[in-house]
């Protein structure tokens, strides 16, 4: 995976419809499931329990939690893009975002990123991005959608 460099606005809107490229595989383990639900406070036997998920559970496994997956959007986009002369970027919103199919524990995820739209709003460059977190060997995409940053160029 080779990281996109962009260096202004002008740069970024020359990716207009374009793919912006595609994660590492990312695993979702036992152990990053348990910690998403220590720190949200929502500890659902389907997410932590693996005997019982084993018995009682459609995917006779434990499943990372939907927004575990959603939480991971920042890592992979940094591995994606990296936006030099930034004063900073702030997330401005998600449109559109469906989650698709569980994520099975011991499974791998990537995220794939296509600009869909870009603006500059008196400097300040509003990018949303088509996206799509898939999981390995799966037809069908655990998580996609459109987010949307704002990056405020020097």
């Amino acid at each position: 995976m080779q990281q996109l460099v962009i260096n202004s606005y002008d740069e970024f809107a020359a990716y207009l419809g374009k793919e912006l490229g595609v994660s590492d595989w990312l695993p979702v383990d036992q152990e990053r499931i348990n910690k998403f639900a220590d720190a949200t406070l929502d500890p659902q036997w389907i997410h932590v329990d693996v005997e019982r998920a084993k018995r009682e559970s459609p995917y006779k496994s434990t499943i990372a939690h939907g927004y575990l997956t959603l939480s991971l959007l920042p890592y992979l986009w940094n591995q994606i893009i990296k936006v030099n002369n930034l004063e900073m970027m702030v997330n401005y919103g998600m449109d559109q975002m469906k989650f698709g199919q569980a994520v099975v524990t011991g499974s791998r995820i990537r995220l794939v990123a296509k600009l869909k739209d870009i603006t500059n709003l008196r400097g300040i460059c509003r990018a949303a991005i088509d996206f799509k977190i898939e999981i390995e060997g799966q037809r069908k995409p655990a998580l996609q959608g459109i987010a949307t940053f704002l990056y405020y160029f020097k």
